[in-house]
Formats: structure tokens, C-alpha cells, sequence
């Protein structure tokens, strides 16, 4: 059966098993497949099963989908390539691309999905998979609620603050010369 395994510190070992015709790829937990980490948007990509291709699909993702490097909007990851969302690079590992279990109607009608880790198989019986359901020794990284935050900009508020002063005193200089002018005899 095919499936991704995550790579990289925060995520080696992990994997998802690719068992459903459609999967969303996301940070947030709507997603079937979510992950949790800032460069990866809240509905980043789609994983589609067609016959026996993985066809990957992003979906305006802010940081991009890749395959093996290069930028894709849709494109067939063959197994040993590497997929990236954002940061978190993935591997397309097993014998062929789509899994025939992807089709069973049992398979589908269950909606469920299987998450292979540490050599466990459990099965979720709900629509979504989330990192921290994996059995791993490692945590996941912990999504930072701020780090959207709107960032105060002290160099804008200096430049604006200079630039008001510097009109100021433009204003006074020429109504200083405009008054020396019309005064007679000076």
C-alpha cells in the first residue's frame, strides 16, 4: 500500500497511509491528513487516487507544494519521490502509487484511515488524522497562536515622525520669507 512518510526531525518516522480517493492536506483539523506546523496553510493541498497515480493538487497554498524541488499546482508523485508542503518534506513510499483498498466501498463507507507508527496500525474512525495521534516518542511541535500576530513597526513610526517635522518646518521657513518679503523697507 502506498503511503508518506514524513521526514525531518520534527516529524521522521511518521506516515500516513494513502487508503481514500481524495485526501485534504492542511494545518488546520478539518483536514483529512492535518499538519500542524505555520508554513504549511490551513487547506494546503489535495492527494487524489486515480487508478494507480498519486496525483497531488495544491491548493493556493501561501508557501507551495514541491515535488522533488520544483513547484507544482498538479502533478503525479511517483514513490521514492519527496513532496514538500511549505517545510515539511514527505516521501511517497510503498510497491505501486494507489492501494486497491482505496476503492473497497467497506473501505470508504467506514470513512476511515489508517496511520502506521512504530510499527503499530490503528485505526481512526473519524475524518481526520491528526500528527498528534501518531504513537511517537517525539512530540510535535506546538502551533504558535501569535505567530500571525500583527508586528509593531518602529521604523515606520520614526520615518513618519521625522517626515512630519521636516513639513513643519518647510511650512515655517517659507511663511518666514514670505513675511520678510511683503514687509517694505527691510
Amino acid at each position: 500500500m502506498a503511503k508518506l512518510v514524513l521526514l525531518g526531525d520534527a516529524f521522521a518516522g511518521r506516515t500516513y497511509e494513502l487508503n481514500v480517493e481524495k485526501t485534504t492536506v492542511g494545518r488546520v483539523e478539518d483536514n483529512a491528513f492535518q499538519i500542524a506546523e505555520p508554513s504549511v496553510s490551513s487547506h494546503h493541498a489535495e492527494i487524489i487516487l486515480r487508478g494507480n497515480d498519486v496525483v497531488i493538487k495544491d491548493l493556493n497554498s501561501t508557501n507551495g507544494t514541491f515535488i522533488n524541488g520544483e513547484k507544482v499546482t498538479e502533478a503525479t508523485l511517483k514513490p521514492g519521490q519527496t513532496l514538500k508542503f511549505g517545510s515539511v518534506e514527505l516521501k511517497l513510499d510503498g510497491p505501486g502509487a494507489a492501494s486497491s483498498a482505496a476503492k473497497t466501498p467497506a473501505t470508504q463507507a467506514a470513512g476511515e484511515k489508517k496511520i502506521q507508527a512504530s510499527g503499530q496500525t490503528s485505526k481512526i474512525q473519524r475524518g481526520g488524522v491528526k500528527l498528534n495521534e501518531f504513537q511517537e516518542a517525539k512530540e510535535a511541535p506546538k502551533f504558535q497562536t501569535n505567530a500571525f500576530a500583527k508586528k509593531s513597526n518602529k521604523v515606520t513610526i520614526i520615518f513618519i515622525s521625522i517626515a512630519v517635522v521636516l513639513v513643519l518646518a518647510i511650512i515655517v521657513f517659507v511663511v518666514m520669507a514670505l513675511k520678510g518679503v511683503g514687509t517694505p523697507g527691510q
